[in-house]
């Protein structure tokens, strides 16, 4: 079916390989927990992390949206954004619009958190990238489009 050299023979009938869908997902779980490794972000879950970027990115903003941009239940993400509040990571403001609700932002410190993170992480994935030759980042640099797809969940039948 496939190699480490980039060779892959597809199904007979065009449909997806579980060989190849296997490797995808083994490689991009390893890659992503070596770069959580080289970013010294352990302290964050990856559920506690995906929430601050989404504060920093869409922020102030109320937990209900939050929750739903994350795809998770309101209680369900108070438990993720409680340890960041606690950190500094994130503060808490009143809605202007709803006595009754608040909005969470990242503070100064949880913007250079992430800073920090994304740093440390495209560092390593430099790093990385420099051992291909320049015929192999050109793949991967054409390959980045198709993986945009592969998580953009607005996409109907997968970008197909």
């Amino acid at each position: 079916m496939g190699d480490r050299t980039g060779q892959h023979t597809r199904p007979a009938d065009g449909g997806l390989d579980p060989e190849a869908v296997g490797r995808l997902r083994l490689v991009v779980a390893r890659l992503h927990r070596q770069m959580a490794q080289a970013s010294g972000s352990q302290d964050l879950t990856f559920a506690q992390l995906s929430a601050l970027a989404r504060i920093e990115q869409h922020g102030p903003i109320r937990l209900g949206e939050l929750a739903a941009r994350e795809g998770v239940s309101a209680p369900s993400m108070t438990r993720t954004i409680t340890p960041l509040a606690a950190a500094g990571l994130i503060g808490k403001e009143p809605d202007p619009d709803d006595g009754r609700s608040f909005l969470v932002a990242t503070t100064a410190t949880g913007r250079r958190s992430l800073v920090r993170i994304r740093k440390e992480r495209s560092a390593l994935l430099s790093q990385r990238m420099e051992r291909l030759s320049a015929e192999q980042r050109e793949v991967l640099y054409a390959a980045i489009p198709v993986l945009e797809l592969l998580v953009d969940e607005s996409v109907p039948g997968g970008g197909r």
